[in-house]
């Protein structure tokens, strides 16, 4: 499904992230994260990597990487692009990584083809492969749990579902699968391509909560 589009959707917003797709703030957001991320470890997860946008960042501040991403196509280009980093096809919630393996996660915009009934499944995988003290952060576009459904999705004839998780079902959600939020910060659509607010959240494993999803 989305495989397909994989060389449009690189055509479009690149194998980097960029102030051209992102907003200042977006950047400015993630970069803090990933900065203030090195104090528990240098390992990071780009969970549903895409062509690597934001794998690279990661890498570029010494993270070593793995990126995981459900469609062929998107690893493909992210392989080519992104020699250094190791990119897999997996689902979020089946994921074939050992627990406590990373020290952060990055889900930047991944969510949005996940229906609400398989997110806690997804962090609860998050949760497993993040040592105690790790960190995630989560950020989609926001709304109240409606779907849509873009057609033609860039330009190749495939049609996509996308999910407007509302931001408390988010932070919920990270709740109920063992983590503590840190903050939530959202916006409102400032780009071309964007017509709901975006959202940004961030959290700590707590694993004496650990709702005990796809613990193995």
């Amino acid at each position: 499904m989305y495989g397909a589009s994989a060389g449009r959707y690189f055509e479009l917003v690149g194998g980097a992230l960029s102030d051209e797709v992102e907003t200042s703030a977006d950047l400015e957001l993630l970069t803090r994260f990933v900065r203030a991320a090195r104090a528990t470890g240098d390992r990071a997860l780009d969970a549903g990597c895409g062509t690597g946008r934001a794998g690279r960042l990661l890498a570029d501040h010494g993270f070593d990487t793995v990126g995981v991403d459900i469609a062929d196509g998107m690893v493909e280009i992210a392989d080519r692009e992104h020699p250094d980093l190791n990119c897999i096809v997996a689902q979020l919630d089946r994921l074939p990584l050992a627990r406590s393996r990373f020290s952060m996660v990055v889900c930047w915009y991944s969510i949005i083809t996940t229906p609400p009934d398989e997110i806690i499944r997804a962090f609860g995988e998050l949760h497993r492969v993040l040592i105690d003290g790790g960190v995630i952060l989560v950020a989609f576009q926001a709304g109240e749990g409606e779907s849509v459904k873009p057609p033609n999705a860039y330009g190749t004839e495939v049609d996509l579902t996308l999910f407007r998780h509302s931001i408390g079902f988010i932070i919920d959600a990270l709740h109920r699968s063992g983590f503590d939020i840190d903050s939530v910060t959202e916006r409102p659509p400032e780009r071309e391509h964007e017509d709901s607010p975006q959202a940004f959240v961030t959290a700590t494993t707590t694993p004496e909560r650990a709702c005990g999803l796809n613990q193995r």
